[in-house]
């Protein structure tokens, strides 16, 4: 169990925690969920970091981070959504979950027909993940801050997150497009 993916597995860890603070009823609830989150999407930038630097990586490692991803902004989506139900929210909810699940099916499928390079993880990819990740961070922090909405920044970063999530999907279909069509 290398340092890569015991980052990993804390980040997993971490999503209980998260809910738990999210629903505390305390003023403070959200600062300290936030800070959760943001802790979550740092050990993600660093257990990839460290991985490829200290040469860590491994196939454990590689099922685990992408995961480890997915859950905690499929939490984060799913507890927003609850907490202010609206089409806005719920929508852009529904793209960036509906791709997450696509692209790993797809990824999945790709690697049984030996084309997993064929979709491996682009730079539009991370931007993505990036842009979600700050826009998420926002939207779980919520109170303005010296006058700035940044709740609404948040929204409006999650939706050009979506935006992103839309296009990411659409490269890795043409990507992959030759093979679904043997």
């Amino acid at each position: 169990m290398n340092i890569p993916n015991q980052l990993t597995l804390l980040r997993i860890l971490l999503i209980p925690v998260f809910v738990l603070v999210f629903y505390l009823p305390f003023e403070w609830n959200n600062l300290v969920a936030c800070i959760i989150f943001v802790l979550a999407a740092v050990t993600d930038i660093l257990d990839g970091y460290l991985a490829r630097k200290l040469n860590q990586t491994s196939s454990l490692g590689a099922f685990l981070d992408p995961v480890a991803d997915k859950l905690m902004v499929a939490a984060a989506l799913v507890l927003l959504v609850q907490q202010n139900p609206n089409i806005y929210l719920a929508l852009a909810a529904a793209v960036i979950i509906g791709r997450e699940i696509t692209v790993s099916a797809l990824r999945e499928w790709m690697a049984e027909v030996g084309a997993r390079s064929k979709v491996a993880v682009s730079v539009l990819g991370k931007i993505k993940t990036i842009a979600q990740m700050v826009a998420l961070g926002f939207l779980i922090f919520e109170n303005s801050v010296f006058g700035l909405p940044v709740y609404q920044i948040g929204l409006i970063l999650l939706y050009i997150a979506a935006f992103l999530t839309l296009i990411s999907m659409f490269q890795y279909l043409l990507a992959a497009w030759p093979k679904l069509k043997e």
